[in-house]
């Protein structure tokens, strides 16, 4: 069994960023690093082929796994008071399966790191697996930075549930977009009674409203319940450590197709491409001249090991073609609509 690995979830829909991230790994990070990547569903055919080209990639298999975080979720929100909400007012990421990644807690890596596939890998993972001998888990995010009433975790709730204040709360916070853990920290008999937790103590009101179905918010509701132990990178306090990872919200510089923090030219893990839709990378690799923050630099992972294939031109899609796009967005909105 591999003492260390990296997850990632993906399908066929994000396949254009599955290889981006998969070659950024190799080429940043490690080029004989163990990588599983977790089905989001059964949508995995060129996953699959991509992933029979290589030697250190393979298919989390472990559909008992899979299916047990599926009850876990589906069962403690269909308690939410929300269910009830019509479809038009359901968050975009209801009935979807981001929580499967954290079948990688039941996965066979004895510690690992989990990278969203809308993601690009900068560095090695040195300085986030060290942390692993002293913490339960190892973050890199900003999330506890956000205004009180934006927080996915309602603090007015938790505060005297457990009996901490704010300052102590925060730097527990965190997203589950890119993390590192050991196995075996949640499992069958941890889950079953942190949904009696959830259910019968009422603490799902520990999640606010808005953050229903979020994977990220179920997780820090689970690592605080929990009561792991927390490092978040963000707040070390080796400042050079201290970098931004969203390619919306965080400027970079590119040095060889490496990004640094253009503050101080600090070397970041990841970028994320939080807020950008597969559909838009797709057109991209297709030749597309796509809003992308760094799109050169995604465009040389993805064609990394394929030069050939890769667009020798960006041209702007035509005016007739960004008509028929906003026409098709409004149908589905009409069509939405339809049911009520």
């Amino acid at each position: 069994m591999p003492s260390f690995g990296l997850y990632t979830l993906a399908n066929d829909t994000v396949f254009d960023q599955f290889v981006a991230l998969i070659n950024s790994i190799e080429e940043n990070v490690g080029s004989d690093i163990p990588i599983c990547v977790i089905p989001y569903n059964r949508n995995i055919e060129n996953i699959q082929r991509e992933i029979s080209t290589r030697n250190n990639v393979t298919l989390f298999e472990n559909w008992l796994a899979i299916e047990r975080w599926d009850n876990f979720f589906n069962s403690v929100w269909q308690f939410h008071p929300r269910t009830k909400d019509s479809k038009l007012n359901r968050p975009g990421w209801y009935g979807g399966f981001v929580h499967r990644k954290f079948a990688a807690f039941e996965g066979n890596f004895d510690r690992f790191v989990f990278y969203n596939a809308d993601t690009l890998a900068m560095k090695p993972l040195d300085d986030m697996v060290s942390q692993l001998h002293h913490y339960d888990l190892v973050f890199n995010d900003w999330e506890h930075t956000k205004r009180r009433d934006l927080t996915e975790l309602n603090l007015d709730v938790i505060e005297p549930a457990i009996g901490l204040q704010e300052a102590e709360i925060r730097p527990l916070l965190h997203c589950d977009r890119f993390f590192a853990a050991r196995r075996g920290m949640f499992n069958d008999v941890s889950l079953m009674q942190l949904k009696k937790r959830l259910v019968e103590d009422n603490q799902l009101q520990w999640i606010r409203d808005r953050s229903w179905w979020s994977s990220s918010a179920m997780f820090n509701y689970l690592t605080l319940a929990q009561d792991c132990t927390v490092f978040n990178v963000t707040l070390s306090p080796n400042e050079s450590a201290r970098t931004g990872n969203c390619a919306n919200a965080d400027l970079f510089v590119n040095q060889d197709n490496v990004l640094y923090n253009a503050d101080g030219l600090k070397p970041i893990h990841r970028i994320h491409y939080t807020s950008y839709a597969s559909r838009d990378f797709a057109r991209l690799c297709g030749g597309e001249d796509v809003d992308i923050p760094h799109k050169d630099v995604f465009l040389h992972y993805r064609f990394l090991k394929t030069p050939d294939q890769k667009p020798q031109a960006l041209v702007a899609p035509k005016a007739t073609t960004k008509l028929l796009r906003l026409l098709r967005s409004s149908r589905r909105v009409i069509a939405a609509h339809q049911y009520f």
